[in-house]
């Protein structure tokens, strides 16, 4: 957990992550990291080592391979959530029940620095990516009539459970991108609750569906069938073959 000390007093801002995420598991790992934007410094707690029902803003790349729920989109993902601190991550979901918006990413076990961009200004949240090592931002996602407040911390955390994965931070810039925005203004934002007016719609949370058969206990039971077959067949010949032979004798 890495949490910064000073309260962000800009109305518009930008920041410049750079990290490398890497392991050694090739079928299972995770979890991921976050970056935060909230109104308490940072606790440790459930949600990628941070504190759950915050108030502010997660941006969440989430890297557990073996994914939760029902969902379409493949691991990692990036997404961002906005809580005004009733809200509880769904972690067994993968927070698709409250997330604003996401994408999928591929920047886990590569030989060079990814980056990510969270910016915001006039309530439009635009976070976007360089995960190819070109020098170049791809759009993420867009959303905009998103509400934060002045004065929140900035920090960033992360977690890896019971799957083994090293969450390296490279660079964290910020950028302060203010025009002409007046001191009242920025004190007045202060008392805003988080909030957003566009976001994906909260589904339904549905329990998982129960695991079917894996391939190796498939095998074993189809290697048992066999097996059990061929000693039917076996003694089925043997069978035979005996009561002709009697057959023959008489």
């Amino acid at each position: 957990m890495l949490p910064f000390l000073k309260p962000v007093m800009s109305r518009n801002w930008e920041i410049h992550v750079g990290f490398k995420v890497h392991g050694k598991g090739t079928e299972l790992f995770g979890d991921g990291f976050a970056v935060w934007y909230t109104k308490d410094r940072m606790q440790t707690g459930p949600v990628f080592g941070s504190k759950d029902y915050f108030n502010g803003l997660a941006i969440i790349l989430d890297t557990y391979s073996n994914h939760n729920g029902p969902h379409n989109h493949q691991h990692p993902y990036l997404s961002a959530m906005v809580n005004n601190g009733s809200w509880s991550y769904d972690h067994d979901r993968d927070g698709t029940h409250t997330q604003l918006s996401g994408c999928e990413v591929r920047f886990r076990n590569v030989d060079f620095e990814t980056l990510i961009s969270i910016r915001y200004e006039n309530d439009i949240l635009s976070v976007s990516t360089d995960l190819e090592n070109r020098n170049e931002w791809k759009s993420c996602f867009v959303v905009a009539n998103v509400e934060l407040p002045t004065g929140y911390y900035l920090g960033l955390s992360a977690t890896t459970g019971d799957l083994s994965d090293n969450h390296d931070i490279h660079s964290f810039k910020f950028y302060d991108i203010d025009d002409n925005v007046s001191h009242d203004e920025i004190m007045r934002r202060t008392n805003i609750i988080p909030n957003a007016k566009s976001f994906e719609p909260p589904r339904e949370h549905k329990d998982d569906p129960k695991p079917g058969m894996s391939n190796a206990k498939i095998f074993f039971i189809l290697l048992l069938v066999v097996v059990v077959a061929a000693l039917v067949a076996i003694f089925a010949i043997s069978y035979f073959k005996d009561r002709n032979a009697r057959k023959r004798f008489y």
